[in-house]
């Protein structure tokens, strides 16, 4: 009863306010802001890839393979699944949500990370009930913005896939912007800047969520976190490879 009320409710909601694509500008309906055929178009994460960043290759790669950016690395995590490669469209997406406050759009951006869990590693994580965990913004930053891009796309992607989502950290300093900085000037940013909250009891595994999979230096550290709390293994699951 409550989907059918929903439902009509949605309907005559589009007859008043309707919906309209933020890609292309055309009519949506159901309250949605991503058309089909733009969502189509954005580029999902397909082989081949790095097996532990998601980084795309073009060319035939039979095998699994690790990018240079992570043969000589060691990483936290056991690996980072984005569900889209880097597009522009993805970009206005993320970009819009995060610094347009356009709240509406995590809803589509957590739509379309569910792909990330066709990937058959993710079936254990997906199957056990994993916690979903956002990474956290520091307090100053969080007051400024009024709300965590990362837990506002995980909220909605834990509804999809029956998923709690824990805020089991927390940003315990401020750090500079990471835009600019190498990997190894992020990673000596963010060093120490990561806590679990208190009580927090670990498991067999967790589910790292983000926006964007750049270098891995700020999921390296969350995951460092988590495993020193006592989560066996930790997996990060992106809306898009950076």
């Amino acid at each position: 009863m409550r989907r059918v009320l929903r439902g009509i409710f949605g309907r005559a909601l589009d007859l008043v306010y309707p919906g309209i694509c933020h890609l292309c500008g055309e009519g949506v309906p159901g309250g949605r802001c991503l058309c089909r055929a733009c969502g189509d178009e954005l580029p999902r994460l397909r082989a081949p890839h790095c097996r532990i960043c998601g980084q795309g290759f073009d060319g035939r790669i039979e095998a699994e393979f690790a990018c240079p950016n992570c043969r000589d690395q060691s990483f936290a995590f056991e690996f980072a699944r984005p569900a889209l490669f880097r597009s522009d469209g993805a970009m206005t997406l993320v970009h819009d949500l995060k610094y347009g406050r356009r709240l509406e759009l995590a809803r589509e951006l957590a739509d379309l990370t569910v792909s990330a869990f066709s990937d058959p590693r993710l079936a254990e994580a997906h199957e056990q009930g994993w916690p979903l965990v956002p990474v956290p913004l520091h307090r100053r930053r969080h007051h400024w913005r009024q709300f965590n891009q990362s837990r506002e796309i995980a909220r909605p992607l834990g509804r999809r896939l029956g998923m709690p989502v824990l805020d089991l950290l927390r940003r315990i300093r401020p750090t500079e912007t990471q835009t600019r900085l190498s990997r190894s000037q992020r990673q000596k940013n963010l060093r120490g800047a990561f806590a679990v909250r208190r009580g927090t009891v670990g498991g067999a595994g967790a589910v790292l969520v983000d926006d964007v999979f750049t270098t891995g230096s700020t999921a390296h550290e969350c995951a460092r976190v988590l495993r020193k709390a006592g989560f066996q293994k930790v997996i990060v699951v992106t809306v898009m490879r950076g």
